[in-house]
């Protein structure tokens, strides 16, 4: 369940508080294929099972930005904010992939609000969105996103 913040002004109040998590996804080959197809990378280690298994992880691997990108999937399960014309994605400062995503484990993100600020017409947020790997003791990616949220008029 998100936290709902009715206003874009509403997110000052957590600023600093983690703001929890999303669901759990499954990482699938299927999934890991369409996005080399997408993108162009078809490294072995994502999408060749059988060399895989004698490679350095035991298995295929999910891209490191596809596990990014699915951030933007998480960040609505972990947040929503009310009262907006619209929503933006400004970028993004310090990722990270520490552990990989072997395919068939499940992650999911977990969200701390850890910055706040007034920019011309609405509210910027920086939110580190952590991806977690089931049972694996080290994130699958660490990045600070950030969103501006520009009120109805």
């Amino acid at each position: 369940m998100p936290r709902i913040f009715k206003t874009p002004s509403d997110l000052k109040s957590a600023l600093g508080e983690h703001l929890g998590y999303s669901d759990w996804l499954e990482m699938t080959q299927d999934r890991i294929d369409k996005f080399a197809d997408a993108t162009g990378d078809q490294q072995w280690i994502h999408v060749d099972p059988e060399r895989a298994k004698q490679g350095p992880f035991g298995a295929c691997i999910a891209h490191g930005y596809l596990t990014l990108a699915l951030v933007n999937l998480f960040l609505p399960q972990i947040l929503q904010v009310r009262g907006i014309s619209m929503g933006v994605n400004y970028g993004s400062d310090r990722l990270r992939f520490p552990a990989p995503v072997p395919v068939g484990s499940r992650i999911r993100g977990g969200g701390e609000l850890i910055q706040v600020e007034e920019v011309k017409g609405g509210v910027q947020a920086t939110i580190r969105v952590t991806v977690e790997v089931e049972g694996q003791d080290r994130p699958a990616c660490v990045v600070e996103t950030i969103s501006r949220y520009y009120p109805e008029a």
